[in-house]
């Protein structure tokens, strides 16, 4: 199946940046969109829930003015990030207001609802669903979803375990629709590889915590750089989803990452809360002073404007290209 024609004919690189809680806001979105990349941000971090119509307001104005004045380069689409888990009180007033600025492309999380799929291709939006598995893939796939997320072992935050060669390998067996892949991916050669393995576009996350434009403390953005894919540490603890996250962080809060706890996954919770934990699981700290990152952090040199990453990613990309032709 041709991939849809809003998620190849204006994009500069074959990627979509991931969601990533707290850190993805309109400020990030518009520099990838405008960037060429889908920008992307969970709902859950406009809070209250009506900051989430402002949100959408702002970005859609901006990408709207950028693309009058760049007629010869206009942004990339947008997309946002719905988390279905049966937790999360805010979803169905959050799908509405998605539902009526039309969001073009919607990433839903943590469980797969017709309803929701239905709410969103009844404008002409398009659904991608994140999945760790082949059997999750499968009914993602039978609930209405467009395309998957493969989220492999190494990603950034709540992640998978299996190898990508072999996610996708099994993805591709039965399903022709868009794939997008999610695992250290933060160099250009690492998109290519991507595609490479039978994915469509690469799924990157880690290497936008660390732009100006990221709603991260500075401290965050540096332990990004400094770190590499040994200081990453994969744990249920903290939200009761397994995920990956900075063992610096973890040291910091009084934490010994060698000797975590094992976290009952029946406790998780999405709900909104009423105050500023909320939107943040079992425990603030797993988003306030926990870190979450992947293995691709040891591609991560600087904090850059994040036109200065795409085009960094770019040019490797495109050198990467040029090799493989070369060999």
């Amino acid at each position: 199946m041709a991939l849809p024609s809003i998620l190849k004919d204006r994009l500069r690189l074959p990627v979509v940046a991931s969601p990533m809680f707290i850190v993805s806001g309109p400020d990030l979105v518009i520099a990838q969109c405008t960037s060429g990349v889908v920008g992307s941000f969970p709902t859950l971090n406009a809070r209250p829930q009506s900051q989430l119509r402002e949100w959408l307001t702002q970005i859609t104005e901006a990408l709207a003015k950028h693309d009058a004045n760049n007629p010869e380069a206009p942004s990339a689409p947008f997309a946002v990030n719905l988390i279905v888990h049966k937790s999360n009180d805010r979803l169905e007033e959050d799908l509405a207001t998605v539902v009526e600025f039309k969001v073009p492309i919607v990433i839903t999380s943590l469980g797969a609802r017709e309803d929701v799929n239905e709410a969103i291709h009844s404008y002409g939006g398009i659904v991608l669903h994140d999945i760790i598995n082949d059997r999750f893939a499968r009914k993602a796939v039978e609930k209405g979803a467009d395309g998957l997320i493969a989220v492999s072992a190494g990603a950034g935050g709540h992640a998978g375990t299996q190898s990508p060669f072999a996610l996708i390998q099994e993805i591709r067996q039965w399903f022709d629709g868009p794939v997008l892949l999610s695992g250290s991916i933060a160099h250009g050669r690492s998109i290519l590889a991507a595609q490479a393995a039978g994915a469509d576009l690469a799924y990157v996350g880690s290497a936008f915590i660390a732009t100006e434009e990221a709603n991260a403390v500075d401290g965050y953005k540096q332990m990004i750089v400094d770190s590499k894919a040994g200081d990453i540490v994969y744990s249920n603890l903290f939200t009761g989803v397994h995920g990956n996250y900075l063992r610096g962080s973890i040291t910091a809060a009084g934490l010994d990452p060698e000797n975590l706890k094992e976290s009952d996954p029946t406790a998780m919770d999405f709900g909104t809360g009423d105050d500023d934990t909320a939107g943040k699981g079992r425990d603030a700290k797993a988003w306030r002073d926990i870190w979450g990152a992947g293995h691709g952090v040891g591609s991560v040199d600087a904090v850059l404007p994040t036109s200065e990453l795409v085009a960094r990613l770019s040019r490797e990309y495109a050198d990467a290209k040029q090799a493989l032709l070369g060999a």
